[in-house]
């Protein structure tokens, strides 16, 4: 006998694991023998030949014809959800304002925005000489650009600083392989510089035709050299001005705010390296700031008077240092905002008068103003309980404005601009929802998980008011939990449909990231990695407990690195989930991190450990995803990737897939979505994805026997 349950925010009848799944056969994958020997220990991998495209690319048909099977797999199974799919796509689309602007920010004489215009799915990029009244001077029309392309990027818009020309990269395969292209600004004519391989972007020395860019490696993605090309001259002829040898190290190029130097960046997990160059000398040598030191990280802000760097050194939660302009070594740096046990220092927005300090306490981001001449400080104050507030559109340095954007789980995006001087703030632009939004009718609570060592875990939670507590409504968990990379509060529009239909959404803010803290991240990665896996089943197990869900109705998502996060979790505690959202997820970690052929494999030794290293292998061997499937029981689960994606290839999901079907022992679905034109972020146009976002909900939502509504 079924159990049916009603709720007073669902509008149909919602019968648990009601779903009706087509009796339709998945695809079998093809099983062929693959040893991998090292450290001792053999493991036959019988679905390594998906590697096959990412080796021969278009000559490797059987790995497409597999995919291609997958996909018509999917449709089959949810064919039943077209109608609601559909229906989800045209109210999330419906929300967003078609014809918008973003708020103008003003540089070097000029107002640049963006617009949107109603049917479109790019945008323009514009500008406005000295006064918003002035005639309207399109620099890039991406909507036009964009014909033909299934995917298409267009980033980097950087302008020379006479005003007259402008860089731009262009990316439309999806794979964050970029091309340069030059717009002179004066005759509207736009050249193919035939720069190739780039990060998207390039830098403008001081006169107006020297740029440097960061250049990849076409294989492995790695950014390997910085260049110097001068507007006219033979690309081939090209300088490399650095060339990183250090596999682990990301490196990229940029100009200070207050335009005196070239700035190159080289940095890995746990130390970095700066080097500088007069932008008035854009043929002379790059100096080194300080030569890197192990286990210190540092970042470089130039004042008119002293440089100032944010540094881990002796500070494991970072703190802010002087020097003098003539004086780099480390052996002259001086505490210029002493380390804070309590208090996380993210970053430095700098203005002739004042600095603006991004810092980070009890979990939450903060904004600190700092009076350059007095010294005295200011602490910008909200009232919500998880919320998100981050610097946006500053690039003058000889102004007392600041602007900051404010978001959280039930206020739409804003943008503030706030006087540094009088501390007026106003507020330049908030989110329109179209159709109307009333955060009145949403709750957000912040709470605290205590973790089986103890540890307490931050959660942020919205829901519809009326959600009832009594573990029979549905709660989406979301996490990441990698590369110190937090995961604040923030706002969807799209999102709304999974509240309005009873879902309960939260955050779970496990260790690995960096919201409480440095050590935060330190506790998640590398052979403590596990924290964040154990950290998301409790943070799971908590809400069950408080009754926010049951089993039957709690189901977890996350993506990339997140990804692993729910192979692990399905592992660990299959049982405490109904289903599983895993987008484009890390889920072959051991055979991935051994090929170095694989992009990016080597700048991650620092994240997840070198498997060379015989400790490192069998401790990634005993959580990775792919290795740790057993016969056992297993949630619902829907699977995405992209065929061409840079960051993680389409085969880890796929063998994934392909060996959970072979191996489990339950009738639960497993779904893999390939998307055949995109890569490791989805759909390009500002609506197209969110088809993909229709397709997880409906998912969920058939899962919960709710896809009438």
């Amino acid at each position: 006998m079924k159990k049916i349950i009603t709720s007073s925010l669902l509008t149909a009848t919602c019968i648990v694991n009601a779903q009706s799944w087509p009796s339709v056969k998945p695809p079998i994958a093809e099983k062929q023998q693959h040893i991998r020997t090292i450290h001792g220990d053999k493991v036959n991998d019988p679905y390594y030949w998906m590697i096959d495209y990412f080796k021969k690319g278009k000559d490797s048909t059987k790995v497409v014809n597999y995919l291609t099977a997958e996909n018509n797999y999917l449709n089959e199974m949810m064919k039943d959800t077209d109608t609601f799919r559909e229906k989800l796509f045209q109210e999330m689309k419906g929300r967003i304002k078609e014809k918008d602007e973003s708020v103008p920010v003003f540089r070097n004489g000029y107002y640049y925005y963006s617009k949107t215009e109603e049917g479109k799915q790019y945008y323009k990029y514009c500008r406005k000489k000295g006064d918003l009244s002035a005639p309207e001077e399109v620099l890039v029309d991406v909507d036009e650009l964009a014909k033909g392309h299934s995917y298409y990027a267009a980033s980097g818009f950087s302008i020379s600083p006479d005003n007259s020309k402008m860089i731009y990269g262009v990316d439309d395969v999806s794979r964050r392989q970029y091309k340069l292209f030059l717009k002179d600004l004066k005759t509207g004519k736009t050249t193919d510089l035939g720069i190739k391989n780039t990060s998207g972007s390039a830098v403008w020395a001081n006169d107006n035709k020297t740029i440097f860019y960061t250049s990849k490696n076409a294989e492995t993605l790695l950014s390997e050299k910085i260049k110097r090309h001068t507007l006219g001259t033979d690309v081939s002829k090209d300088a490399t001005v650095y060339e990183e040898k250090d596999k682990t190290n990301y490196i990229g190029v940029g100009k200070s705010k207050n335009e005196k130097f070239i700035m190159i960046y080289s940095g890995a997990t746990t130390s970095s390296e700066t080097r500088m160059l007069d932008a008035n000398q854009p043929n002379g040598e790059f100096f080194v700031f300080q030569p890197r030191m192990k286990n210190v990280l540092y970042d470089v802000t130039p004042l008119e008077d002293k440089f100032l760097i944010t540094t881990n050194k002796d500070a494991l939660n970072f703190k802010v240092m002087e020097t003098p302009l003539n004086k780099t070594g480390v052996e002259n740096w001086k505490d210029f905002i002493p380390h804070r046990k309590d208090v996380l220092m993210e970053g430095i927005s700098e203005f002739k008068n004042y600095l603006v300090f991004s810092e980070r306490q009890n979990g939450l981001s903060q904004l600190v103003i700092y009076d350059r001449k007095s010294g005295k400080k200011e602490f910008l104050k909200f009232d919500e309980a998880a919320y998100t507030v981050y610097p946006s559109g500053n690039p003058e340095y000889n102004t007392d404005n600041f602007r900051f954007g404010y978001t959280s789980m039930i206020t739409p995006s804003s943008q503030y601009e706030q006087n540094l001087k009088t501390g007026k703030r106003t507020l330049l632009k908030q989110q329109e929802v179209v159709g109307g939004y009333n955060k009145d009718n949403y709750v957000t609570e912040r709470l605290f998980a205590t973790a089986k060592d103890g540890t307490k875990i931050p959660v942020s939670i919205v829901y519809k008011k009326g959600f009832e507590k009594n573990g029979k409504n549905p709660l989406l968990l979301y996490a990441y939990g990698s590369y110190g990379s937090s995961m604040d509060a923030t706002f969807s529009s799209g999102r709304l449909s999974l509240l309005d239909r009873g879902f309960a959404y939260a955050i779970a803010h496990i260790r690995g990231g960096q919201e409480m803290g440095r050590q935060w991240y330190e506790d998640g990665k590398m052979m403590k990695k596990k924290n964040t896996f154990t950290d998301f089943i409790d943070v799971g197990e908590y809400l069950v407990k408080d009754k926010y869900t049951s089993q039957k109705h709690l189901y977890a998502q996350g993506g990339s690195a997140g990804g692993l996060l729910m192979g692990a979790i399905i592992n660990l505690k299959p049982e405490l989930w109904n289903g599983v959202v895993s987008q484009v997820p890390f889920v072959d970690v051991v055979n991935t991190m051994l090929d170095e052929s694989i992009p990016l494999t080597t700048n991650e030794y620092d994240e997840w450990g070198n498997p060379n290293n015989k400790d490192a292998y069998f401790y990634m061997k005993s959580y990775s995803p792919y290795e740790n499937i057993e016969a056992k029981n297993y949630p619902n689960l829907l699977v995405t990737t992209g065929l061409h994606d840079s960051q993680v290839q389409y085969f880890e999901p796929a063998k994934w897939v392909a060996k959970l079907r072979d191996i489990k022992t339950d009738k639960n679905v497993v779904l893999l979505k390939t998307d055949m034109d995109y890569g490791h972020g989805g759909a390009s146009g500002r609506f197209d994805y969110l088809k993909d976002v229709a397709m997880v909900y409906a998912f969920l939502l058939k899962l919960e026997g709710n896809i009438k509504n």
